[in-house]
């Protein structure tokens, strides 16, 4: 690739397609394969964020799937029309992140006050008003970011996916490494969660130290959040948990005896490590998560003045007159203005959605403040550290006091605040997904007018399938289960109760509040840590696992660089199928939880470890087996090509 079209950083810098060259773009066929992808990727997340609290970027899988299709498939070459299938694809992924850190907290409401569940109308409606101010908030700030600070802000994702993309010929290849992972992922967790020929959780008290332990989940889509995230990633959330359950739980029990201290309801001396880790240690995480979005967005406020300064400067800027090229057209300000306060007038009026015009109010302030605020901190940490949990606790604090002064209290209240918060973590999501994607176009020249057109329909197409996918893991499993235990969502929950009710254990909530500046003062990044402490042990053990991997091989001597990029890249396109694999399984299980077969259902029918299974030394086999399959795909794929 000569210098003109490399992803360098100059002044000068030159898109890969000309913005005087016109190509195939915005067709029917990438419009249905990234609406196809929004699903599937869209689904895989939410069972994902659900199951774990952490969801992972679609853009690079969406993108490799696109050019296999495309490309190989089709017989066509067009750069254009893969960045569209991927900026398409990956709102599916953005809008479900944002749903189920906030949604799922509406559902258990609703069932514990005896009202069934939100419509799948009213689902749909606040997942569309999110998604749409998220991307309608962003345009503006595209010229200030993506443009004007190119080398500045490196916008992870965005300039990896367009990498891949500029690969070109590679994408064929490439695209069976992720259909390799999905395919072997969606056997593993039908084995494990399906038939459950062994268990996919195992764990070992510590002898000698009470109502301390270890454990693991033996399931792809955690080895591959811990390879895609990395070392340092994993390592901080491992950290976390080895604080929660090797340090907070013994000292609890050796310290509370027979008391029986609020929140819980039995003695401690009762509660084995579960048990403890329930009562209080999900506080103290909640506390420290908390306090650790709140710092985060302390320590951005500088950043978010001068890029909305920059932005309102940039837009007052150009003149109506004059003539764009291809590579600079926007949706016009007049259609970003209109469209914006159509969705915010339509959050007040429309019934489904329970807030006031006050609520509409705050949405519009806070959606647009964290829209900039989500898009700036994409580019400087990129989508997977983006604290989008932070953003809607600060904004639920901030909304909940509100509506509560007002005397909107009571089930009204709290549903009023929930859905404040979702739209505004949609909002969030969304925005730096937008950015991430403006980025890859920017890079392989593509025009942000038909991208941000393309967000729309990934926003829509999203929002109406995202209710089915949430209504049916919670018929299947039920949110706040061992199965998807829906962490943000139930912290979610507990600070809208915590401020209406004024229930809070507040001592827990400070100590992990406490934990996390600690944590921030001597220079460890506080998210990540907190996420690990709120988390059961057995989840951040596994993803450990995955950011060990990740680390040897970054770290292997007598390998060229160029050979240990491109099996690192193949590993990432191999984790994200097994992601996308679990995921799909996941939701297939579900739907089997549902079927009725006599006096069961065929879950439970399919279930056979009442009579035979490989136990957890079968677990920590297939394990290793599966990891070894991430070898294969990554760094011995490239020694069986060399010997070829």
């Amino acid at each position: 690739m000569n210098d003109e079209k490399s992803i360098s950083s100059t002044q000068e810098f030159k898109p890969f397609i000309p913005a005087d060259k016109i190509m195939p773009e915005f067709t029917l066929t990438s419009i249905f394969l990234g609406c196809l992808l929004a699903v599937i990727f869209g689904a895989a997340n939410a069972y994902l964020g659900l199951r774990v609290g952490m969801t992972v970027s679609a853009s690079i899988p969406a993108a490799v799937i696109s050019m296999g299709v495309i490309r190989v498939i089709l017989k066509r070459d067009s750069i254009l029309e893969n960045n569209i299938v991927q900026t398409i694809g990956s709102a599916g992924e953005s809008v479900a992140a944002g749903a189920i850190f906030t949604l799922p907290a509406m559902f258990i409401w609703m069932k514990e006050w005896g009202l069934g569940s939100p419509s799948l109308l009213k689902i749909a409606i606040i997942a569309l008003c999110g998604g749409l101010l998220g991307v309608l908030f962003m345009i503006p700030l595209r010229k200030a970011l993506i443009v004007k600070e190119h080398g500045v802000l490196p916008y992870p994702e965005g300039t990896a996916c367009a990498e891949v993309l500029l690969a070109g010929e590679e994408g064929g290849s490439k695209a069976s490494v992720v259909f390799a992972g999905l395919g072997i992922a969606s056997l593993y967790k039908f084995i494990a969660d399906g038939v459950k020929l062994f268990p996919s959780e195992i764990e070992w008290a510590i002898p000698g130290y009470k109502n301390a332990a270890v454990g693991m989940d033996v399931l792809p889509a955690l080895l591959g959040v811990g390879y895609i995230c990395g070392y340092n990633i994993s390592g901080y959330m491992f950290a976390g948990a080895i604080v929660g359950w090797i340090s907070l739980i013994p000292l609890i029990t050796l310290f509370g005896g027979d008391s029986i201290l609020y929140p819980g309801a039995d003695p401690i001396s009762t509660l084995g490590y579960s048990g403890i880790w329930g009562s209080y240690i999900r506080y103290i995480g909640a506390g420290a998560v908390a306090c650790g979005g709140i710092l985060s967005l302390i320590k951005s406020l500088p950043l978010i003045v001068t890029t909305f300064t920059k932005a309102m400067k940039d837009y007052s800027d150009r003149d109506s007159s004059t003539s764009y090229l291809r590579t600079d057209e926007d949706l016009s300000m007049k259609t970003v203005l209109f469209g914006s306060l159509l969705v915010i007038i339509a959050i007040w009026l429309v019934p489904t959605i329970p807030v006031t015009l006050l609520g509409a109010v705050l949405i519009a302030i806070f959606g647009f403040f964290f829209a900039t605020v989500s898009s700036r901190l994409v580019g400087l940490v990129g989508s997977s550290n983006n604290p989008v949990s932070g953003m809607a606790i600060a904004t639920l604090l901030i909304t909940t006091f509100i509506l509560k002064s007002t005397g909107m209290v009571g089930h009204e209240g709290m549903l009023g605040s929930i859905a404040i918060g979702s739209v505004i973590c949609i909002i969030a999501a969304i925005a730096g997904d937008t950015s991430q994607d403006l980025k890859t176009g920017f890079i392989v020249g593509a025009t942000p007018k038909k991208q941000q057109i393309g967000e729309i329909i990934g926003v829509c197409i999203s929002a109406i399938t995202i209710g089915a996918v949430l209504y049916l893991l919670d018929s299947a499993w039920g949110f706040g289960s061992k199965e998807i235990a829906a962490p943000q969502a139930t912290l979610m929950k507990l600070v809208v109760e915590g401020v209406m009710e004024g229930n809070l254990p507040w001592t827990l909530i400070f100590a992990g509040a406490g934990i996390a500046f600690a944590v921030e003062v001597i220079g460890i990044p506080v998210l990540p840590f907190a996420v690990g402490l709120y988390l059961p042990i057995h989840l951040s053990a596994a993803i450990m696992v995955g950011g060990i991997i990740r680390f040897f091989l970054e770290n292997r001597k007598n390998v060229s660089e160029e050979d240990k990029k491109d099996q690192i890249d193949r590993g990432i396109l191999y984790t994200s199928g097994l992601i996308a694999g679990e995921g799909l399984i996941g939701v297939l299980l579900a739907i089997f939880a549902i079927i009725p077969i006599g006096t069961s259902n065929l879950g439970k029918v399919m279930d056979i470890s009442s009579k035979f299974s490989l136990g957890p030394i079968g677990s920590i086999i297939c394990f290793i087996l599966l990891i070894l399959t991430l070898f294969k795909f990554s760094i011995w794929h490239k020694d069986k090509k060399k010997t070829a």
